[in-house]
């Protein structure tokens, strides 16, 4: 939407999130087609319509972010409020003080925003009680490209995700500076111009893999990803015990002869431990010998996914923002319920190395950010298969 011109992206999953927004965006007058299986095309050919209905928003939390580049594009935007996981309060405040302050007049009316201005130069802190905001960072960030004057983003999310997104912004002709710090500094341009990107890997989807290779103990490599995102989570597999060799663009697990030791995590903005891997680590240490304790800085009620875990015998109580998960010699197939996107996955990787067969049901929300999940762990031997539910 902020673009002129067409804008290719590759190595995109077929994801559901992705259809989701590609639906908002042809709401919103972008059009897009797929080249293959990993291939997107898209380009903005009707720019006069400016808002983002309910019943497509609503579906998750991230399309909110049409909401700063729609604005600066075409000088106004109303946008739903969103919808997404549930797993506790996530506010959008944070976005709406950020756009606010690159000078965006704000009205509330209907479940609906309304953002209109245009976006000037200034200062603008983004920091909440919970840190930076990735997705507020995003938002801010898009709509300050196309500003007037220069923007000081100070306490910005510093995520590879954001970091990509800034050297994307700046193939496509924007000047942003201090990518990779706090501090974003943009210089406002008349327009944009599109160009072709490949993504990022995705870190999580490989720490997921990671976590799973772990709990089977099997010689497994999570390739095509990017060691340098993961330290946070390699260091604390290594702290439990867990042998791997990191390459270039790939991490290898060994397996080793002895069970997993337990460890503490706290999630943290990055680069500290990700939230959306603390899922798939509760199922990790429920495995293994000791007491560990997960708290949870990100998300505080974050923690759905420890009463089904305990359906599979993980030992798990909550305690405040933290679980204190003691290890169990075997866990037992059972059928569970999936709360949201993580909490999925982490019943599916307790699910490959529990005795007996588990069902994971409302798998719906693993296809939102897992492309052919079951797909990828048969290749490592998993024994998992999607049934349709009749």
């Amino acid at each position: 939407m902020l673009v002129d011109g067409p804008i290719v992206l590759r190595n995109m999953p077929r994801l559901t999130d992705v259809e989701n927004l590609l639906r908002i965006l042809g709401k919103l007058g972008v059009v897009h087609h797929w080249h293959g299986d990993s291939t997107l095309e898209l380009e903005a050919k009707d720019k006069t319509v400016y808002t983002a209905p309910y019943d497509l928003v609503r579906t998750m939390r991230a399309s909110f972010v049409v909401l700063g580049p729609l604005w600066a594009r075409r000088g106004v935007a109303r946008v739903s409020y969103p919808g997404g996981c549930v797993f506790g309060h996530r506010p959008v405040d944070l976005h709406l003080k950020g756009l606010s302050g690159l000078g965006g007049t704000i009205e509330h009316a209907d479940g609906y925003v309304t953002l209109s201005g245009r976006p000037q130069g200034g200062v603008v802190f983004l920091g909440g009680n919970m840190g930076s905001t990735v997705l507020g960072t995003a938002n801010v960030l898009m709509a300050a490209t196309l500003g007037q004057g220069t923007v000081y983003l100070e306490s910005a999310a510093m995520e590879p995700e954001i970091e990509d997104l800034c050297h994307f912004l700046n193939a496509c002709g924007a000047k942003i500076s201090g990518i990779g710090s706090h501090l974003l500094v943009i210089e406002g341009v008349d327009t944009l111009h599109g160009c072709e990107w490949s993504m990022i890997p995705d870190r999580i989807e490989a720490g997921t893999f990671l976590c799973g290779a772990i709990m089977m103990n099997s010689d497994v490599t999570v390739q095509d990803c990017n060691p340098m995102h993961l330290l946070a989570v390699v260091d604390r597999l290594r702290a439990a015990g867990a042998n791997l060799e990191l390459g270039r663009d790939y991490v290898r697990n060994l397996p080793i002869n002895k069970r997993l030791r337990a460890v503490d995590i706290t999630t943290m903005a990055y680069p500290g431990f990700p939230t959306d891997l603390q899922a798939q680590f509760m199922a990790l240490m429920a495995c293994a010998d000791g007491v560990s304790v997960i708290t949870e800085k990100i998300y505080p009620e974050r923690f759905i996914h420890a009463a089904e875990l305990q359906r599979l015998g993980a030992r798990i109580r909550r305690e405040g923002a933290s679980a204190i998960i003691e290890g169990t010699q075997e866990l037992r197939g059972a059928p569970v319920m999936a709360s949201d996107l993580r909490a999925s996955a982490s019943l599916v990787l307790a699910g490959l190395v529990a005795r007996g067969a588990t069902d994971v049901r409302r798998v719906y929300h693993i296809d939102r950010g897992y492309e052919r999940i079951e797909e990828k762990l048969q290749c490592i031997g998993a024994d998992i298969e999607r049934i349709s539910e009749g």
